[in-house]
């Protein structure tokens, strides 16, 4: 049985030009020549077609700007076609925004009603599932305290919490799995899984690969408001990654912002394992090399090389570079490389995107800069909490009483026992 079905369903939107910035006219005026001004027709969907079977999870995916919004403000009722058909079976909830209802005044106790009430729970099962919604958040400690005292942690959670326990027909998914520490993700995660095991139909949309490839049966690839592909989503993802590699925008090779010759191009950049095999998919806290591959068309002195890791939104999350030695960097004419060797890579899962630059240390000046020229898939590996995976040793002392020294202890006046 299918419970959801796109059926040629094109989505276009009407964008105004505004009024120049040199028009004198009053600001009045100005908006008024504007609603009469000419508009350009922009289409977020192209004539896209699928459907859902009863108690399967689709997972959606796609760069910025693919459609994936447009999708979810349609099956949300946002906003309608403006060709084709959407036909749903059931009942339908969408966990887009958690927490979006909210008001802050309110005790988390009361909010829990208020937002169980806008997403169609009764306040009888309101009641009943009360116990399981505050312990599946962890806040029982303050849920008699106004939310706008809560930590960003412990509103989404409350939030999550509230949406995970409704029993819909079909359930939208938007990057929900993302709130909240390790832990709890892990609980979010095990909490959906009920769902879909229960028979619940899913439609998941997100940029988190790997929680698509193991929550959904089945995928598809949006490009440009289009189908792309559409199969399982081991084979989706990866047709994702690939895709994404062929598009990335670079500076034209061998030409500055002049046009005259570079000093130094780069030519590639690409990661390897430890054996020196050519991968694009690696581990949280597995080792990693990154080689950029380089041409110098004249000798070239002091050059610093660089490689910036991007998540999808944009954020910067690190960099590797060979200015945080003290070592000097002198280029010969001819090709070669620089390897980066990481030992235990930080960032979390996910999709990323990796610049590599060089630059003139003394004067900073920018030589060659390819702009996300590589895209590297960081799966799950170390378990951890928090945004970043950070290698680290430890080990453990034991003392002949029950005082632990201070590690401060040298300047004190008190003498602790000794370290066995």
């Amino acid at each position: 049985m299918i419970d959801l079905r796109f059926e040629g369903v094109s989505k276009e939107y009407r964008i105004r030009r505004a009024a120049g910035g040199g028009d004198a006219r009053p600001g009045i005026a100005r908006r008024l020549m504007n609603l009469r001004g000419r508009s350009e027709r922009f289409l977020a969907l192209r004539n896209v077609s699928f459907e859902v079977r009863r108690g399967e999870a689709l997972g959606i995916i796609g760069h910025n700007g693919a459609g994936k919004s447009t999708i979810l403000k349609l099956l949300s009722k946002i906003t309608a076609p403006t060709s084709g058909e959407i036909r749903i079976r059931g009942r339908l909830s969408a966990l887009i925004e958690v927490g979006s209802g909210f008001h802050p005044e309110l005790t988390g106790r009361e909010n829990v009603y208020l937002s169980g009430s806008i997403l169609g729970m009764r306040r009888r099962e309101i009641t009943e599932k009360l116990d399981s919604i505050i312990d599946f958040a962890g806040v029982r400690q303050f849920i008699d305290t106004p939310v706008k005292r809560y930590s960003s942690g412990m509103y989404v959670r409350l939030g999550f919490s509230i949406a995970a326990h409704l029993h819909p027909d079909i359930l939208l998914l938007d990057e929900v799995l993302a709130v909240g520490d390790a832990a709890f993700q892990a609980r979010c995660f095990k909490r959906i899984s009920e769902l879909k095991e229960a028979g619940t139909t899913i439609v998941f949309i997100s940029h988190d690969l790997n929680a698509v490839e193991l929550l959904c049966d089945r995928a598809l690839l949006l490009s440009h408001g289009e189908v792309a592909a559409e199969g399982w989503p081991r084979d989706i993802i990866s047709e994702y990654e690939r895709t994404a590699n062929g598009t990335l925008p670079t500076y034209p090779p061998g030409a500055g912002a002049d046009g005259s010759p570079r000093p130094v191009e780069i030519t590639g950049l690409t990661f390897q394992d430890y054996e020196g095999r050519q991968v694009s998919n690696v581990c949280t806290g597995s080792p990693l090399m990154a080689r950029v591959e380089f041409v110098a068309n004249e000798p070239v002195s002091d050059v610093v090389f660089e490689i910036f890791y991007y998540s999808q939104d944009g954020k910067l999350h690190f960099q590797f570079s060979t200015a945080l030695n003290c070592d000097r960097v002198d280029l010969n004419q001819g090709s070669g490389a620089v390897v980066f060797s990481c030992p235990e890579l930080g960032l979390l899962p996910g999709l990323y995107y990796a610049d590599a630059t060089i630059k003139r240390r003394v004067e900073g000046e920018e030589i060659d800069w390819q702009y996300r020229c590589s895209v590297l898939r960081v799966g799950p590996g170390k378990n951890v909490a928090g945004n970043f995976y950070a290698p680290h040793e430890w080990r453990i002392m034991q003392y002949n009483n029950a005082v632990t020294p201070s590690p401060f202890s040298k300047f004190m006046t008190s003498n602790h026992s000794r370290e066995e």
